[in-house]
């Protein structure tokens, strides 16, 4: 891993970027990736509401991207929503650097969980293998959520004890 690697918050002019790497890892479809550009352009024009955070990972230009926001009903538990590394850029630990990034700015905040939700399908195999590795433990699976055979599955990580 190169050391000029920077986590940072997404700006405007990264719009491009972010949404190349939401479309070069092959989990989204069209409708997917729209609503994707609305919730980031929403960001921009800070119509999303408080604690709404775009971060990517910079390396000699943007290699990752990541999406989390605070659960609206809950007290100190936060969604990250969205989290993906060029396919490209993969193995390398941007991923790791960027939940980590979350995980620790959330934590020094004395926020208290970190939610994460995938697909059950064979194809997120490996975001789910993600995500057990980074220490998160499935909390629930809501069967045929997204479609028939295709589960919902909730990943839980404390962050800080309560």
């Amino acid at each position: 891993m190169n050391t000029t690697i920077t986590i940072r918050s997404a700006k405007p002019d990264d719009t491009e970027a972010i949404m190349n790497v939401a479309e070069a890892i092959g989990l989204f479809e069209g409708e997917e990736l729209e609503e994707l550009g609305g919730m980031l352009g929403g960001y921009f024009e800070d119509s999303l509401g408080e604690g709404h955070s775009w971060i990517v990972c910079d390396d000699n230009g943007v290699v990752g991207v990541a999406y989390f926001a605070p659960e609206q009903y809950a007290n100190g538990t936060w969604n990250l929503y969205f989290i993906a590394v060029d396919p490209k850029s993969q193995g390398k630990g941007y991923g790791s650097a960027m939940i980590n990034h979350v995980e620790k700015t959330l934590a020094e905040k004395g926020q208290r969980l970190l939610l994460v939700e995938t697909s059950g399908l064979p194809n997120f195999e490996s975001t789910r293998k993600f995500y057990r590795k980074q220490g998160y433990e499935e909390e629930a699976r809501i069967r045929e959520f997204y479609k028939a055979g295709d589960d919902k599955i909730i990943f839980r990580k404390v962050l800080v004890n309560s």
